[in-house]
């Protein structure tokens, strides 16, 4: 099977570009983002800290997480609802980050990635897929943007779901996001040493696909 695996900061525009990508390519897009997203928001609706280790892995047992694609879409459930929405909070991206350091978390979600990552010709996004995830994938990307132009991504995002949002506010937390994501303990965010580096800041939708695409041609 054909493994692409896309690592980068929040807001470079992964999930977007991962997802037109398998697309175009016919592959199943696996935004495992969302499955961190997932827990940390089941942690968060049973009263547990995200930070705490103990608290969130004693919810984990409840985190019924799936991938499920419809109308070509991929949603994201707990159980049976879709959470799709609800996990694209800044409340909801905090709390991935947070439960995405504690080991038990990443054990938990690791078994369900890799054997989609076996099955299926993927593309996967996240912050340690190249690294850990997925090791011997045959393409990495590391995208990335400055974070000026990931947090205004970010706002345009939430606003366009209708949510309120503040750009100050969004600014603020993507760079604790980025500080917490690069000095965590376990699968800090980092480019692989094999990974492309692939800088979006100036680039707009159309290019980016194409320098991946043509990245993707050369290692095949």
């Amino acid at each position: 099977m054909i493994n692409i695996a896309i690592d980068g900061p929040a807001g470079a525009g992964k999930s977007t570009i991962a997802r037109t990508l398998a697309a175009d390519l016919g592959y199943i897009y696996v935004d495992t983002g969302a499955l961190y997203r997932a827990v940390g928001v089941n942690a968060m609706r049973r009263g547990a800290d995200a930070k705490n280790a103990e608290q969130v892995t004693a919810t984990l047992p409840s985190a019924d997480v799936s991938l499920r694609f419809v109308d070509g879409e991929q949603r994201v459930y707990l159980g049976e609802e879709d959470v799709s929405l609800a996990i694209r909070t800044p409340e909801a991206s905090m709390a991935a980050s947070n439960v995405s350091a504690i080991p038990a978390v990443r054990d938990f979600l690791l078994d369900l990635q890799r054997s989609i990552a076996a099955g299926n010709n993927c593309i996967m996004d996240g912050r340690d897929i190249g690294t850990v995830i997925l090791p011997n994938a045959q393409v990495k990307i590391f995208l990335t943007a400055s974070v000026e132009v990931r947090a205004k991504r970010r706002y345009d995002e939430l606003l366009g779901k209708g949510m309120q949002a503040d750009y100050e506010t969004v600014l603020d937390e993507m760079i604790r996001r980025d500080e917490q994501d690069m000095n965590r303990a376990i699968a800090p965010l980092r480019q692989a040493p094999d990974a492309v580096a692939v800088d979006t800041s100036e680039m707009d939708l159309e290019q980016v696909l194409n320098t991946i695409k043509r990245i993707v041609k050369e290692k095949q």
